[in-house]
């Protein structure tokens, strides 16, 4: 089962951004993303459905409940 962090690392590929456009997009700093793709810190609730919004994936899906996006 993939982790969070391996799943917004995919996400963010397929849609061909850079680190620093996916988090103006979801409206969060740069590094504070660059720390989730680490695996060094876990988004709040709030951030973590405006992730699933932006991705078009459940949050489920986001923290490895689900391999269903």
């Amino acid at each position: 089962m993939a982790t969070f962090s391996e799943r917004i690392l995919l996400l963010r590929e397929e849609k061909k951004l850079s680190q620093a456009a996916a988090a103006a997009e979801m409206g969060i700093t740069s590094r504070t993303y660059q720390r989730y793709e680490a695996g060094e810190r876990e988004p709040v609730v709030s951030t973590l459905i405006r992730m699933a919004d932006f991705f078009g994936v459940s949050t489920d899906y986001l923290v490895g409940y689900s391999d269903k996006r």
